[in-house]
């Protein structure tokens, strides 16, 4: 396969994809194997909060229309052109990818880097998404059978691979970095993401944060879970920004975590700020659990951007009003492009690069 013929596979599972919306999903004429893949793939969606509870409906199509529209010919176009990417690929490497499960498709956009390149992915899901990925590399082998040889789901021992991109927790990392010392790797680890306030943001941008904060219920890595705020900050504007979040506390595994963090906190005694939905509690560490956001005061920006570069194996990134360099607008934290990638490590650069 040429690097033109991979690249509008990718661009028809964009098209395929953008029909799906929780307002109104409807088929479009131009797209491939609809009468095959459609009605299947909706019904996928809706039973996924069965297959993991915190895969509801409404974050599914969210995942699925930020894929939409990432897959363009424009995007990939302009996504590859920093890139010397062999035409054909006559020794491709097989790849072995170990994909996290906290958030729909979140392995996506590894398995599109393996495959983009001419490589063979070897893929262990994650229990916790078992199903999207592997229908979508079905629908992407309809479209071209060329790559049935180059995508291979394994349910036990991953063997006869030439390198890894593995992501888990700081705990299995541990295990992934020994048990793969041999091969050439990216191992990725607990991430979490800032916003630095200043006080002199809009309702809108606030409003807009409150997407950072509850988007997948807080489970990536590209979720807001700490806040910088000025010395004197005032939190009502902002919970009065993220009031139309309320409705989070009506699915039970989010209300579950939100009684049981609460507790845990106000039997520790500590100083709580609280809206019915999410607690806001006084803390230098940057991960806070399931319905709480941690924050902390800060004096001077240039220090704080100095303790930020210092921490910057923790953060994924940072969103404020252009008060870092790479800061991230308010409200754009879970639509990354493809050139934006995980822990800042070029993907692709690996793939090109390893024997």
């Amino acid at each position: 396969m040429t690097l033109e013929t991979k690249k509008s596979v990718f661009v028809e599972l964009g098209k395929f994809l953008s029909q799906f919306s929780e307002v109104a999903s409807a088929q479009k004429s131009d797209v491939l194997y609809n009468d095959i893949f459609f009605e299947d793939f909706e019904n996928l969606i809706r039973l996924s909060q069965s297959h993991n509870g915190w895969y509801t409906p409404e974050q599914v199509y969210f995942s699925v229309q930020s894929w939409a529209e990432a897959l363009t010919k424009e995007n990939i176009d302009k996504w590859l052109s920093a890139y010397k990417i062999d035409e054909n690929n006559e020794n491709p490497k097989t790849v072995a990818l170990i994909l996290a499960g906290n958030i729909p498709l979140v392995g996506f956009h590894d398995f599109l880097s393996v495959l983009i390149t001419g490589n063979k992915a070897l893929i262990k899901t994650s229990s916790n998404d078992q199903h999207l990925l592997p229908f979508l590399a079905k629908y992407l082998i309809a479209v071209d059978e060329n790559l049935k040889d180059r995508i291979i789901f394994v349910e036990g021992k991953l063997e006869n691979f030439d390198t890894v991109i593995a992501t888990g927790s700081n705990n299995t990392s541990r295990y992934f970095e020994y048990y793969f010392k041999d091969k050439p790797s990216i191992i990725r680890k607990n991430r979490n993401s800032a916003a630095i306030l200043t006080g002199k943001e809009t309702n809108e941008e606030l409003e807009a944060l409150g997407e950072d904060i509850f988007r997948y219920f807080g489970l990536g890595c590209r979720n807001v879970s700490k806040l910088y705020v000025p010395k004197g900050y005032s939190f009502d504007a902002f919970f009065q920004a993220i009031f139309k979040y309320q409705d989070v506390i009506h699915y039970e595994k989010y209300a579950n975590n939100y009684d049981y963090n609460k507790a845990v906190f106000l039997m520790s005694n500590f100083k709580l700020l609280d809206n019915g939905f999410l607690t806001l509690k006084e803390d230098s560490s940057y991960a806070s659990p399931i319905s709480s956001v941690f924050y902390e005061y800060y004096e001077n920006l240039e220090e704080l951007e100095k303790r930020l570069q210092e921490d910057t194996d923790q953060i994924q990134c940072i969103v404020s009003n252009n008060l870092t360099a790479n800061s991230i607008a308010f409200g754009e934290t879970q639509k990354p492009q493809l050139w934006d990638y995980a822990d800042n490590v070029d993907t692709i650069t690996f793939l090109l690069t390893t024997k």
